[in-house]
């Protein structure tokens, strides 16, 4: 029954892919839509089932189908592993999955291909399970690589917009970097240990097995980050992300909200007692998460794109979970990737409901006072905000606050810029909810006499999101730390369990002091002094650097992109028709040739005797040498 079940959680979003992508258009785009949402729900169910055994049993489930290749001494099969890690990864892909699905057949429903973006949606929901439920490091493989292909599908779902098919190809190229990193790390751990079963690993990386080898485990331990790094968005491989907002915002939210982000995060808490073993990796996982987290938040001050403020929020906090995972608190970070999942997916959808009523608005200097016509809207994404700020009680104070009190108790300068990047965070929320709901409607005419809240099917997935905001923090609060206890059975070594001592309250109180500090600069600036950002062509000095991302993208293509572009052209303009002229050389010569030799043959019988005879006195001679 196990081995049925988990066939369906699997299969079914695979089904509806199928369905839409062959039969959606005549289906219809409600129907399509709704067998796109029932496939994810139908998962959701699947999950929750088996959540339940799980938490009850406390035995992890191992599903093998088939062997899949073998060799000598080493051989891989395909199956799945339903443990405490994989179910509650599975509870929010499939869960925020169905609210992002219920919401995009209200969202998408004016576009042509509605039935094709649902089927990209069921496709990738399959190939993230695939890759949360992988029971070796192939099968996660898979998922991995299906998530990168389903984001380039994606992002470049407007394909007819040559910026959009450029932001999908970045996404696709910068993802495959850090996917070389994880293959080589595949390769490394296979040859080492002789399997990539995730299970038979832990018992001999914990029984010893080749723990001598230490520089082999480091360069395992930092080529698999590299492709955290690439999926997960960290420096220097993270600029694909904002340019990714270049997608609708349902895939905003789902791909970079809840799920394909959040890979790079799950299979270093997979694999945490190899990481264990490589403290130096540990160290440079800790400083690369600190400093993409506030590089991302300097750079997130001064974005005026209502999606691109999200993007590089996300970023930043993809940073201090990677802070988390550097410092071996693996449950704090997954604390911080459930968290993240409930206000960020309720801040991405809010910003799709805005952009909805604007018909496509937005830059937030064109917005302002919407909080009357969409009181829905602002509530939910005002609760999500204070959420990510680290406002108390709601979810993400008390993960950000773990976060926070791990670095202090570690390493004191990561600390104070975790710290620094969470008061930036709190300030560009709130200068994007003050630019968009506050003060008075900065748009067109046209645009004003339309404003209204969204459809129910965009704001009940709001309302439940905004709901899990506020109370999400509940499965890890101090005392009971419920997910600290669930997790055990995965980490190998537990990190600090947060307790309510005087540091914890202290740090607690400056943690939310600087939330605040950042929250009072954004009122000051945008509410009293009823401050706008200036025109791009307007932006000068610190600010100009920000805006532009410290022109890191154009030194990439400075540095890598314009000299890779030279050499393209090079071998085909050059090196290729050099080759090509000196192969096409050889065929006009053996042309010639032919061309002269069937002169010869003109039917002279004269002429073929005298050819035999030569022929004949050139071997007789031959011969009479050799001798």
């Amino acid at each position: 029954m196990d081995t049925n079940l988990a066939l369906v959680l699997v299969l079914i979003p695979f089904l509806g892919f199928l369905l839409n992508v062959f039969f959606g258009k005549s289906l219809g785009k409600t129907l399509s839509g709704t067998i796109g949402t029932l496939s994810v729900v139908v998962s959701f169910v699947v999950t929750l089932y088996f959540f339940l055994q799980i938490n009850e049993t406390k035995q992890p489930i191992q599903i093998n189908l088939f062997d899949w290749m073998s060799f000598s001494n080493f051989s891989v099969k395909f199956g799945f592993l339903l443990d405490q890690l994989s179910l509650l990864w599975l509870l929010f892909v499939t869960g925020i999955g169905s609210l992002i699905h219920l919401y995009s057949i209200s969202y998408m429903y004016d576009d042509e291909n509605m039935h094709k973006f649902f089927a990209y949606l069921n496709l990738f929901i399959f190939f993230m399970i695939t890759l949360v439920i992988g029971s070796n490091l192939l099968v996660m493989f898979i998922g991995w690589e299906g998530v990168g292909l389903c984001s380039y599908l994606l992002i470049g779902f407007w394909y007819k917009n040559q910026d959009f098919n450029d932001a999908a190809k970045k996404a696709f190229i910068m993802n495959r970097i850090g996917d070389l990193g994880l293959l080589i790390g595949i390769f490394i751990i296979a040859s080492l240990f002789k399997t990539t079963d995730f299970v038979e690993l832990k018992e001999l990386v914990i029984g010893g097995t080749n723990s001598g080898e230490t520089f082999w485990l480091a360069a395992a331990a930092l080529a698999l980050f590299i492709g955290a790094s690439g999926k997960s968005a960290q420096i220097p491989l993270y600029t694909w992300l904002p340019d990714a907002m270049a997608g609708p915002t349902p895939v905003s939210a789902l791909i970079h909200a809840a799920t394909m982000v959040t890979a790079g995060i799950f299979m270093i808490t997979r694999l945490n007692f190899l990481f264990d073993l490589a403290p130096q990796i540990q160290n440079i996982i800790a400083i690369i998460g600190a400093i993409t987290a506030l590089v991302a938040a300097t750079i997130g001050l001064v974005q005026n794109d209502i999606k691109k403020v999200l993007a590089y929020s996300t970023v930043s906090q993809l940073g201090l979970m990677f802070l988390a995972l550097g410092l071996g608190a693996y449950e704090v970070a997954v604390f911080h990737v459930i968290t993240h999942a409930f206000f960020k997916a309720c801040l991405f959808l809010g910003s799709g409901s805005v952009i909805h009523a604007l018909h496509g608005e937005q830059d937030m200097r064109k917005m302002g006072g919407l909080k009357k016509a969409m009181p829905i809207t602002f509530i939910t994404m005002l609760i999500a905000s204070l959420a990510i700020s680290g406002i108390f009680p709601f979810a993400g104070f008390w993960s950000k606050d773990e976060i926070l009190m791990t670095a202090f108790h570690t390493d004191i300068p990561l600390w104070v810029i975790g710290s620094i990047a969470s008061i930036m965070t709190a300030f560009y929320m709130f200068r994007l909810m003050y630019l968009t709901f506050f003060k008075e409607f900065r748009g067109t005419e046209h645009q004003k006499s339309h404003l209204h809240e969204s459809p129910k099917l965009i704001t009940l997935p709001l309302i439940i999101l905004a709901i899990l905001a506020t109370f999400g923090g509940l499965i890890n609060f101090p005392g009971s730390n419920w997910l600290h206890h669930f997790l055990e059975p995965i980490i190998t070594k537990t990190g600090h369990e947060a307790g309510l001592g005087t540091t914890e309250y202290i740090l607690m109180g400056i943690a939310l002091v600087g939330a605040i500090i950042g929250i009072s600069i954004a009122f000051a600036k945008y509410i009293k002094q009823n401050q706008v950002p200036s025109e791009d062509d307007k932006i000068t000095g610190v600010a100009k650097v920000l805006y532009n991302k410290y022109y890191l993208d154009e030194a990439y293509a400075i540095i890598f992109v314009n000299p890779i572009n030279a050499a393209s052209r090079f071998f085909r303009d050059v090196l290729e028709t050099s080759l090509s002229t000196f192969v096409y050389g050889f065929g006009k010569v053996t042309e010639a040739i032919g061309t002269q030799g069937k002169k010869v043959q003109s039917g002279s019988i004269g002429l073929y005797l005298f050819a035999f005879v030569f022929g004949v006195c050139v071997i007789l001679t031959c011969l009479f040498i050799a001798q």
